[in-house]
């Protein structure tokens, strides 16, 4: 499922602390995706009316730009 290449570091990374395997992943999935705030509402890029009209053609750099304005607050 994951390159070896990763697939050999993620195991020595686990051997090296001491835990499981599945610990360390969990740990790097939560790093890299934070849970959402509860009552948070879903926001969908360009739905319906008065998105950017390239929106479509350029929807990863404004979804990435999203997420860093929100990382910022």
């Amino acid at each position: 499922m994951l390159p070896e290449e990763v697939d050999i570091r993620l195991r020595r990374e686990a051997r090296r602390r001491g835990v499981p395997v599945a610990q360390v992943v969990r740990e790097a999935v939560e790093q890299h995706l934070p849970a959402t705030e509860p009552g948070q509402p879903l926001s969908f890029f360009a739905v319906g009316e008065g998105g950017p009209p390239d929106g479509s053609e350029h929807v990863d750099e404004y979804v990435l730009g999203a997420i860093l304005e929100h990382r910022r607050r």
